[in-house]
């Protein structure tokens, strides 16, 4: 159960942002929590952007056309009139990402295998089982952080990150599992990918997941993944 005591803090971070904290713990109470305030936010006079994370809010807002102490007065009323155990989420999601774990896509696979004393398999299993809550966005466009993992597929980050890690590879780190949604260097272990496209440019959400939605993988055979339009080069 999520308490108001002491929490969210509020904070100046520069003259037209403040941050808003709401836990030191990052959890799936305190995400509903940021994602019910983010969404009762949404639209506010005098907001310009709103961007939620694991324990944070940052709240950019015009203080040039708007009061600043009228724009705290209604950050604090829209906190106020959120029930933070409220579980109801208007627009969360469950969003299904199929993923062919492959070797010649999932160069990690293995790796990650052996580091866990598990079979490939078994490791397979154990990803795509799991239900995942979308903590926080960032990084990249459309890079959705997703927690937790099964705490025996708990691995470090790479020693040495790709210079390139191609477009839908799914990788995981620590206890955190996610997509790369474009080209970029990475240091995750990568063991899989999905011919699924994580962002739309002509959509007006821009990406797949969103903050707040509830993901599960789900195993494909290399044929599916080719049909679907999957890539086996990048490597």
């Amino acid at each position: 159960m999520m308490s108001r005591d002491n929490f969210p803090h509020i904070e100046m971070v520069s003259n037209h942002s403040c941050l808003l904290t709401f836990s030191q713990v990052i959890s799936e109470a305190t995400s509903n929590y940021i994602a019910l305030v983010t969404q009762k936010l949404t639209g506010l006079d005098g907001i310009i952007d709103l961007v939620p994370s694991y324990t944070t809010l940052l709240v950019v807002f015009d203080d040039d056309e708007y009061d600043r102490f009228a724009i705290f007065k209604a950050l604090h009323q829209s906190i106020e009139a959120v029930d933070p155990n409220d579980f109801s989420l208007n627009d969360q999601r469950d969003v299904v990402i199929p993923v062919y774990y492959g070797k010649e896509v999932g160069p990690d696979l293995e790796d990650v295998a052996k580091h866990c004393q598990l079979s490939i398999n078994e490791v397979i299993k154990r990803h795509s089982e799991t239900v995942y809550r979308a903590y926080a966005i960032g990084f990249t466009p459309g890079f959705a952080f997703l927690g937790n993992t099964p705490d025996e597929l708990h691995v470090p980050r790479k020693t040495t990150p790709r210079l390139k890690v191609p477009v839908g590879s799914v990788a995981i780190a620590e206890n955190q599992t996610a997509v790369y949604p474009s080209v970029t260097p990475g240091g995750w272990q990568i063991i899989g990918r999905t011919p699924v496209n994580l962002i739309d440019w002509g959509c007006e959400n821009l990406a797949l997941i969103a903050m707040g939605d509830a993901v599960r993988f789900e195993a494909i055979s290399r044929d599916e993944f080719l049909v679907q339009g999957g890539q086996l080069d990048g490597f």
